[in-house]
């Protein structure tokens, strides 16, 4: 109980110390873009009804959502694939760094051009930036995969879509999940830009005409409330990861606690 307690506090300290930080910093500030913490968090409750979590947050989460598991299907599938094959990693390459180096944002004009400002757009845009933390980790866990193991699977008739589950896709997890966790957090952004052009509503909508409307206090409601759901989704994605790898994780802690 007091291990679960240190970690509790750990985990905390940081964020109440920031958190007591910005309250010193801005307390009594007159500034218009600047106003102090406690006008902020006493207009949260007052902006976030649940009339505007239904329309705007709910519908953001819903993009992220769809655009994330889009991105994480195309690049678990295609970064096998890559992975398993010699020359076509060797064919798709540089076609990928190409692309990996254009920057997601830079794509939405483009992606409107096609998809046009409705939900599509925002989705396709999240995939878009998503897929390749997932696509270029996959690549690498897939080709990683320890050729004794694979031999020892096809000794024993292992093959087909039962060695690709259990034998290649198993040894990869740990580093697909690497970049399924990287894309969360771009996907996080690329959810709130995509909400900034000609959108009806959105995290990123509101922030955007609180800005125009002068309305900064609000503004600042609705950053806190996009850091609050980065960090909701990270606390359910580490959940979902350890349950994932638990056997990954309980062979670190058997290799920790050998001679």
């Amino acid at each position: 109980m007091s291990r679960v307690l240190l970690r509790v506090a750990l985990a905390a300290g940081l964020p109440v110390v920031l958190v007591a930080v910005w309250w010193a910093a801005s307390a009594g500030s007159t500034q218009t873009y600047w106003p102090p913490l406690e006008t902020i968090l006493r207009a949260f409750p007052e902006v976030w009804t649940a009339e505007r979590l239904r329309g705007d947050v709910l519908p953001s989460v819903v993009r992220l959502a769809g655009g994330y598991a889009l991105a994480a299907a195309a690049g678990v599938a295609l970064g096998t694939v890559i992975g398993s094959g010699r020359r076509v990693r060797a064919v798709c390459e540089p076609v990928l760094e190409f692309l990996r180096a254009v920057p997601p944002p830079v794509l939405v004009p483009v992606i409107m051009l096609f998809a046009g400002i409705g939900d599509t757009m925002k989705v396709t845009v999240i995939a878009a930036g998503c897929v390749w933390p997932v696509l270029l980790n996959t690549v690498e866990g897939v080709r990683a995969v320890d050729p004794v193991l694979t031999e020892t699977a096809r000794c024993y008739g292992v093959s087909g879509t039962a060695r690709l589950r259990h034998v290649v896709l198993r040894s990869a997890s740990p580093q697909i999940f690497a970049g399924l966790r990287q894309a969360l957090s771009i996907g996080i952004i690329l959810m709130v830009i995509s909400e900034m052009f000609a959108a009806s509503n959105g995290l990123g909508f509101a922030i955007v005409q609180f800005q125009r409307g002068f309305a900064i206090a609000d503004m600042w409601t609705g950053i806190l409330l996009l850091g609050l759901l980065g960090f909701v989704l990270s606390v359910v994605f580490r959940l979902v990861e350890r349950r994932a790898l638990a056997w990954y994780h309980g062979l670190r802690t058997s290799a920790r606690r050998s001679p």
